[in-house]
């Protein structure tokens, strides 16, 4: 096991009460295990398909897969507060919470997040046909489930059905770009989008203000990572 990942997740776990029963349940050895295949595969081929701007496997855990899994609690309670469960064993309830990881590439965040929450369903939707094939390839040895590719382009994906949608290192915001994604939403459904440094969200959100409802910005700070980290909840009009 890779001490900084395992220091990582114990970091997440005794800082956040909903990230502490989200990888208690799980079991932080096979969390941790888990995650750690999944950086291999990313270390494999990311020569080949430039998946992640990274120099090294310590730049993986805490720039990438660390960050991905950071913001998991307020995603939950955001989802909880919708009416879905998130119960000790990580099971499906009646109605398993669709969530949408858009312009995905290497599967971040959408993969960290599915090996968490096992009991949503989580869709990577990818554009470039490389990239989808590492993802079903990472899926197939990771044996997840609830979890898919769909390679297509945001503007291509059948509308109208996912809870919440996460997007990270994804385009600035515009008005395109934020009628694109509020168009894959379900009723009442929620973007979660990861973002850096506080003024810049502020800019951002300005300039799509008069599309948005509401929009609520978290602090979710990476263990071994010295910046800034945002997740804004944003509610269409």
């Amino acid at each position: 096991m890779d001490p900084l990942l395992r220091a990582g997740l114990v970091q997440l776990r005794d800082g956040d009460e909903t990230l502490n029963r989200l990888i208690s349940r799980r079991g932080l050895d096979t969390a941790a295990a888990l995650l750690l295949r999944y950086i291999e595969e990313i270390e494999l081929f990311n020569p080949a398909y430039g998946l992640v701007g990274a120099k090294d496997r310590e730049e993986i855990i805490t720039r990438h897969i660390l960050d991905s899994l950071a913001p998991a609690g307020v995603i939950v309670r955001q989802l909880e507060s919708a009416g879905f469960s998130f119960g000790a064993e990580g099971s499906p309830g009646e109605t398993r919470a669709s969530i949408a990881d858009i312009g995905s590439g290497a599967g971040l965040p959408g993969i960290p997040l599915s090996i968490l929450l096992p009991e949503t369903a989580v869709t990577l939707v990818e554009r470039m046909g490389r990239r989808a094939g590492f993802l079903r390839n990472t899926l197939a040895v990771l044996e997840l489930s609830g979890i898919a590719v769909e390679e297509t382009d945001m503007e291509k994906a059948k509308p109208g059905r996912f809870d919440l949608i996460t997007f990270r290192a994804f385009r600035p915001l515009s008005p395109q770009i934020l009628k694109g994604l509020f168009r894959l939403l379900a009723p009442g459904g929620v973007l979660a989008a990861y973002k850096g440094k506080r003024d810049s969200i502020d800019t951002e959100m300005a300039a799509v203000s008069d599309l948005v409802l509401s929009w609520e910005i978290r602090e979710t700070p990476v263990p071994y990572l010295n910046e800034e980290r945002h997740l804004v909840l944003i509610t269409s009009r």
